[in-house]
């Protein structure tokens, strides 16, 4: 990751103090890259909006703001969606729009409550289509137990739009004495993942591409609050982390929070969850199945005492029934991931500098 030299505290960003072994300043427009969730987007926050927009709640660079109102403490999170196609095995952009906020707050300790929408359509979408979107919206938000309370719509003349791009914002209420986030991590925490990683994002690709297994790739899309919040329930405080692997995957997850918590963290990979359907595919592409994006999975770190009855609470829940132990936290090689291979060696996995997949969320 590039380092700004000069002042931290500086509202105005300057370009040419950022240093990098690679040239990741040297692009006088954006390029796809800047949203996959990679080394490029994660510059855009530190060198751009951070030091623009700088606060205390947007310091934290969570999946959502923690914000102190009156007596109590409300999550906040916003997110767009712009994923190709519209419908997709599994779910659709309506769901989607709904289930990855739904989830951000989740992650952030918090009960999701309420949702806005705002709808930027291309002249010309078919409103049959659109009709289907927002059913699979109002669907997902009835699952998921939260309210759609206000929104937006925007038309942009034929050609100027892809359709349908979709931003929804929600807002939550923190669970009494919760308190996580990507800087809590500590040495000894044992990682924990939801379920089986990548179907996600190759759902979206076998579609793109054409590609047919014995079993379709389903996406994992899918409101997780009643998964954390029965987490929650059994073992409190002993979950120091949340994090739902999206853009970027497992493998920026767990960098993320490894540079946020100064830790080291350790995968042991044959203990990853992957679908033999998704493998296949990963290998045709050649991509790696932990860059690539899931919407319905979450990954713990879990203090060790209360590890086993966290597994156990996620394998009695239906999203939860692929749940596996994957790794634990380190004081070594602190802000770096490595997994043990199949082959008893180690590796170190990177944040990589754009995006595998782009278009999937």
């Amino acid at each position: 990751m590039a380092e700004r030299v000069g002042n931290e505290k500086s509202s105005t960003p300057d370009f040419s103090n950022w240093s990098c072994p690679l040239p990741l300043a040297d692009y006088p427009t954006i390029v796809m890259g800047h949203g996959g969730g990679g080394k490029l987007g994660n510059e855009l926050v530190e060198h751009l909006f951070l030091p623009a927009f700088r606060n205390p709640a947007l310091e934290n660079l969570g999946d959502a703001a923690v914000l102190e109102l009156g007596s109590g403490r409300v999550a906040m999170s916003t997110d767009s969606f712009v994923v190709q196609p519209l419908f997709f095995p599994g779910g659709s952009i309506g769901a989607l729009a709904v289930n990855g906020t739904v989830n951000d707050l989740a992650v952030s300790g918090a009960d999701p409550k309420f949702l806005s929408a705002s709808f930027i359509l291309e002249e010309g979408f078919p409103l049959a289509q659109l009709a289907a979107v927002v059913q699979a919206m109002a669907d997902a938000a009835a699952t998921a137990g939260v309210r759609i309370v206000t929104g937006d719509t925007k038309v942009v003349e034929r050609g100027h739009g892809d359709g349908c791009y979709i931003n929804t914002t929600g807002v939550g209420v923190l669970r009494a004495g919760i308190n996580v986030g990507p800087h809590r991590a500590q040495v000894g925490d044992v990682v924990l993942v939801s379920g089986t990683v990548g179907d996600h994002g190759m759902a979206i690709m076998s579609v793109r591409e054409g590609l047919e297994f014995e079993s379709q790739i389903r996406s994992d899309c899918a409101a997780l609050n009643g998964l954390i919040t029965d987490v929650l329930d059994a073992v409190g405080t002993g979950v120091h982390a949340m994090r739902d692997p999206t853009r970027g995957g497992l493998a920026s997850t767990l960098n993320e929070i490894a540079t946020s918590s100064n830790v080291g963290i350790e995968i042991d990979e044959p203990s990853l969850p992957v679908r033999i359907e998704v493998q296949s595919a990963c290998e045709l592409l050649g991509l790696d199945p932990v860059y690539v994006a899931n919407e319905g999975k979450v990954v713990f770190f879990v203090a060790p005492e209360a590890a086993d009855r966290a597994l156990d609470v996620l394998r009695a829940h239906p999203l939860g029934a692929d749940a596996a132990r994957i790794g634990q936290v380190t004081g070594q090689h602190p802000k770096m991931l490595v997994a043990r291979t199949s082959m008893g060696a180690n590796r170190v996995i990177a944040t990589q500098i754009g995006e595998q997949l782009p278009r999937i969320c």
